[in-house]
């Protein structure tokens, strides 16, 4: 019997045994694992008990989400769903990797018995009997092959069979999370509506609380003005004799101002007659807005002013500059509100000479007029009781009352209910006082509306004709358009 050598691989030819083929892919870098029983049967190695296969972990975990399905919540439903997808998908692929081993190891033991089988033939003796060994191994082997992939595919079967129950599961649970979802979004939509009709309820309350709350205030503060009325009427308070004491100082203060400017100008007329000085007219009047200034002869031998050209400035006590104040020609002059803290000044030329007459000092203010021109602007419209004069430079014979709105935003003239006049406050309208008119210049102003529309308005009083030019001025100044007379464009008088 020939006996095999250690070099047997050696000395046999490289064509004895054929190659693999290169289109076999192996699973592993290792032949399986397997033992030899008795007359030579191959034996599986037993897996460790405590270790459980994908299969078993799957099935418990279907298990216990069934178990669970009734006290999880939906979103942990889903999640473990998801989960056993997961796993099955992972089962899956494991199964197709088997499968794929498997065809791998079929392939492999029909080349190692091909090669038995070649090798068979060249051998004899003991050699030989190995061999026939080995081929009947092999064979063993590839039944016991066959058996595990019926295994595997029953598997296969049931790991599919699964996977599709929990694909399905997964399906139930995300529908039922999104129909959770809706009826949440939808009971929370519902929600908001019922919270925002709530405040749109406590707001309403709200506004009608303030609303009645206003109104009762309003009517208490009526029913304290009544009662300080009827109190006032009947006892007297220490706020009406200060008022009567105050008024009674205005009075001095206003008598002893006239004194002292009289005294002023027999000063000056007794200077003049010392430095043989003569002059033919002088200033007269109370120099303070509510009252006029009258150009006066000194003597008999004085031109006649009716023949004289007369001219009225206003001098500004800071720099002296002097503004012709246009339209002021006549021999009375009444102040207006532009010309408080100012120097007046009249020229009157007279046969060829000039005479230039000023005042002593700066026009005063009209005592009150301010704080009661503060209260006025308090109100959103304001109404004063007029006559109308003059319209459009032509006198007017009617003398019914007229009422004129000063407002925030325009002026308005009616008669009863009857329009006028209205105009809002812009470049084109005029306000000013009179310049001219005698005694009732004090108490009257011009209102130029717009280009083709004026009027001369005669007021009930001096304060109330000063307080609508000042009221006026003040709104059309918030307006920034500048209210004056004609060429008096200048915000110092506002």
């Amino acid at each position: 019997m020939t006996r095999v050598s250690r070099g047997f691989g050696d000395t046999m030819h490289k064509d004895a045994v054929p190659a693999v083929s290169a289109d076999v892919v192996f699973a592993t870098s290792r032949f399986p694992n397997y033992k030899l029983g008795a007359n030579s049967q191959i034996l599986d190695t037993k897996h460790d008990p405590k270790v459980l296969s994908m299969k078993e972990v799957v099935a418990r975990e279907t298990a216990m989400l069934l178990e669970q399905q009734k006290r999880l919540s939906v979103r942990d439903l889903a999640s473990k769903f998801e989960k056993g997808l997961a796993a099955a998908a992972k089962l899956s692929e494991e199964a197709r990797l088997r499968e794929a081993a498997s065809l791998e190891k079929h392939v492999l033991l029909k080349k190692l018995r091909d090669a038995l089988e070649s090798l068979r033939g060249r051998v004899a003796g003991r050699n030989k009997d190995d061999v026939d060994e080995a081929i009947a191994m092999v064979e063993a082997l590839a039944v016991q092959l066959t058996q595990r992939e019926g295994v595997l595919i029953q598997e296969k079967a049931e790991v599919k069979k699964l996977a599709n129950f929990l694909k399905q599961a997964s399906e139930d649970a995300r529908k039922l999370v999104d129909e959770e979802r809706a009826f949440a979004r939808a009971e929370i939509e519902s929600a908001r509506a019922a919270v925002q009709r709530v405040e749109e309820a406590l707001q309403e309350h709200e506004r009608m609380s303030r609303a009645s709350g206003k109104l009762d205030l309003e009517e208490l503060m009526k029913e304290v003005q009544v009662a300080r009325r009827i109190k006032m009427l009947h006892q007297p308070s220490k706020v009406m004799d200060m008022e009567n004491e105050l008024q009674a100082l205005r009075i001095q203060l206003a008598e002893k101002s006239k004194r002292s400017l009289l005294l002023q100008k027999e000063l000056a007329r007794s200077k003049r007659a010392d430095q043989n000085i003569s002059q033919s007219y002088e200033l007269d009047g109370f120099e303070a807005l509510g009252s006029y200034l009258q150009i006066n002869p000194c003597s008999d031998n004085s031109p006649e002013l009716s023949k004289c050209l007369i001219q009225w400035y206003r001098v500004s006590s800071e720099g002296g500059k002097k503004e012709l104040i246009s339209g002021a020609t006549k021999s009375v002059y009444a102040p207006e509100p532009f010309d408080v803290g100012r120097v007046l000044q009249v020229e009157i030329i007279a046969d060829g000479q000039q005479v230039m007459l000023t005042t002593t000092g700066a026009i005063d203010p009209a005592a009150g007029l301010g704080s009661y021109v503060e209260a006025l602007v308090r109100k959103h419209d304001v109404e004063f009781n007029v006559v109308v004069t003059q319209m459009n430079g032509v006198d007017h014979k009617s003398e019914s009352i007229h009422v004129v709105h000063v407002g925030k935003m325009r002026m308005k003239l009616r008669r009863g209910k009857t329009t006028v006049a209205k105009e809002y406050y812009s470049t084109l309208m005029q306000l000013c006082g009179v310049r001219g008119g005698g005694n009732a210049a004090t108490q009257a102003l011009y209102w130029q509306v717009n280009k083709g529309l004026s009027f001369v308005l005669a007021f009930e009083s001096e304060r109330e004709r000063n307080a609508a030019v000042m009221l006026a001025r003040r709104f059309a100044f918030d307006c920034n358009i500048i209210l004056a007379g004609p060429d008096d464009r200048s915000p110092l008088g506002t």
